[in-house]
């Protein structure tokens, strides 16, 4: 159990590569065992591997006795200090992350919404619009299936596919193991579609350039002051699906005065991935490196 957000980590995440049609299980959290992976081949081979990951380090819990008083202040005490230790961990990889990144000169970013904002279409479609610019490499992060990944893969972009079981986002750990697999080349573009959830991917850092909070008109104008952390920690917010702005009662206004009111300094694309409104001003952005 993550004790940060409460998801579940306990083996079940699955990186998927399309290319060679490899399936691998990764414990990424465990670090007092070893750890195996299970690799399913095309042609129906199951190949497994045990590596030992041992660390010089332990969580203590000899603190905690059910029969103090004090119980529950020592193991809330306990969860906060879980709860640093696995953040710690994860910002430690994420820089690592980011240098591999920066070294290669590949803007990276993290893309995150709440499931149906339309973050695989906005993806496919600059991925179509764009490919002939600038090549752009995919992560992406579901907790099932691998049918985005596949949208992706049509596109003719490498794509693996990060599957998180009952884990609600991606950490550093996914991303580093996802990039293995990816090797992205020099002077590209990796989009990391992120599990859809508006809480929790926001916590974790993943070494990325920038974050992207995607959100749809259909979602409702507040969606900013209601989940604040993900706008705040994010430099993009774009705004999708304007085409359907004659039909549903959506204030885009009052949405960008909340989203400003949250993170006076987010940047915000109104886009519709059906007519192309608007696209044009985040290709330039994407192809400005960012800057």
């Amino acid at each position: 159990m993550c004790v940060t957000c409460g998801c579940s980590d306990d083996g079940d995440t699955k990186i998927t590569n399309l290319e060679k049609s490899d399936i691998a299980t990764m414990d990424l959290h465990n670090n007092d065992k070893d750890e195996h992976h299970t690799h399913i081949l095309a042609d129906g081979t199951v190949i497994n591997h045990t590596h030992n990951h041992s660390h010089h380090y332990s969580h203590s819990h000899q603190d905690v006795s059910h029969e103090s008083a004090n119980t529950h202040t020592k193991i809330h005490g306990t969860t906060i200090s879980l709860e640093a230790d696995i953040l710690a961990k994860n910002n430690l990889i994420a820089a690592q992350n980011r240098g591999w990144f920066k070294g290669r000169n590949i803007l990276a970013l993290n893309l995150m919404s709440s499931p149906g904002a339309g973050k695989t279409t906005l993806l496919t479609r600059t991925i179509n619009d764009l490919k002939k610019k600038v090549l752009i490499s995919v992560i992406e992060g579901d907790q099932e299936t691998i049918n985005d990944a596949k949208k992706i893969q049509e596109t003719g972009s490498k794509v693996v596919q990060i599957n998180t079981g009952t884990g609600c986002h991606l950490d550093a750990a996914m991303v580093d193991k996802g990039l293995q697999e990816l090797n992205p080349p020099l002077n590209s573009l990796v989009m990391i579609e992120n599990v859809g959830n508006l809480v929790c991917p926001a916590l974790f850092d993943l070494g990325e350039s920038a974050k992207v909070v995607i959100l749809s008109v259909t979602e409702g104008e507040d969606k900013p002051i209601k989940y604040p952390h993900i706008f705040r920690a994010s430099q993009v917010m774009i705004i999708t699906k304007t085409d359907l702005l004659p039909y549903i009662e959506f204030d885009i206004e009052k949405c960008v005065e909340y989203a400003r009111q949250v993170n006076p300094q987010i940047q915000i694309f109104q886009v519709s991935v059906k007519n192309g409104e608007g696209l044009n001003y985040w290709y330039e952005w994407l192809m400005n490196g960012n800057k």
